[in-house]
C-alpha cells in the first residue's frame, strides 16, 4: 500500500469524495490545500486522460510524493459530448456552479435527447515516473430544472433514472458505489492490488 498520497486539487468536495472512496487503498490522502505554494497546472489537454495526467505528473514533480490527480466531467449527447473537459469552465473561468447549470439547460432547451454520462480519468504519479491510470463512467439524463441540495457541480440536474432521483437527491453512501469518480477509483483499487 503507498502510505501517503497527494489529491491534485484544492476542491474539497471532491477531497472528502476521494477519502471515502479510497481511504482503505491509501493511508493518508492530503490535497494541495497542504501544500507550501504548489503549482498551478493548466488544464489545456483536450481530453481528460491528458489533464490528469498533466495535473499528476506535476503535483509528484513538485512535492516528491505521489499525486492522484483526476480529470472528469459531464458529457452530454445532444451536445456533440460537450461541455467535456471544459465541465467546471462551461461558463467562462471562476464562475459558480450554478452558472454553468444555467448554461447546459439553456443550451438544452427543447432538446428531445437529454442523455449525458459523468465520465473520471485517473492518473496515478510517482515521484520516480511510474503512472497508473483508470477510468469510470455514469450514464443519466439531465433534467430541466436543478433537484436535490447534496453533491457539487452538475449533480442537481443529473438524473438518474434507476433510482428516480439526481444525483444531488441521493445519499452520499449510495454515489459512493456508482458514481464515475468511484467507478474509476474500484478499478484503480483492482489494479494496485494486482501490482
Amino acid at each position: 500500500m503507498i502510505e501517503k498520497i497527494v489529491l491534485a486539487t484544492g476542491n474539497k468536495g471532491k477531497l472528502r469524495e476521494f477519502k471515502g472512496l479510497l481511504g482503505g487503498v491509501f493511508g493518508n490522502i492530503v490535497s494541495l490545500n497542504d501544500l507550501e505554494s504548489p503549482p498551478g497546472v493548466i488544464e489545456d489537454g483536450e481530453t481528460f486522460r491528458e489533464n490528469a495526467l498533466k495535473k499528476a505528473r506535476a503535483i509528484a514533480s513538485y512535492s516528491g510524493m505521489p499525486a492522484l490527480a483526476d480529470d472528469s466531467g459531464l458529457e452530454v449527447e445532444a451536445l456533440g459530448g460537450r461541455p467535456g473537459v471544459y465541465s467546471a469552465r462551461y461558463a467562462g473561468e471562476g464562475r459558480a456552479d450554478r452558472d454553468n447549470i444555467n448554461k447546459l439547460l439553456a443550451e438544452l432547451r427543447g432538446a428531445g435527447n437529454r442523455k449525458a454520462r459523468f465520465v473520471c480519468f485517473l492518473a496515478l504519479v510517482t515521484p520516480e515516473g511510474k503512472e497508473i491510470t483508470a477510468e469510470g463512467s455514469c450514464e443519466g439524463v439531465i433534467l430541466t430544472q436543478p433537484r436535490g441540495e447534496g453533491g457539487f457541480g452538475y449533480d442537481p440536474v443529473f438524473f438518474l433514472p434507476e433510482y428516480n432521483k439526481t444525483m444531488a437527491e441521493i445519499p452520499p453512501e449510495l454515489k459512493n458505489k456508482i458514481s464515475h469518480r468511484a467507478r474509476a477509483c474500484e478499478s484503480l483499487a483492482k489494479l494496485l492490488r494486482e501490482m
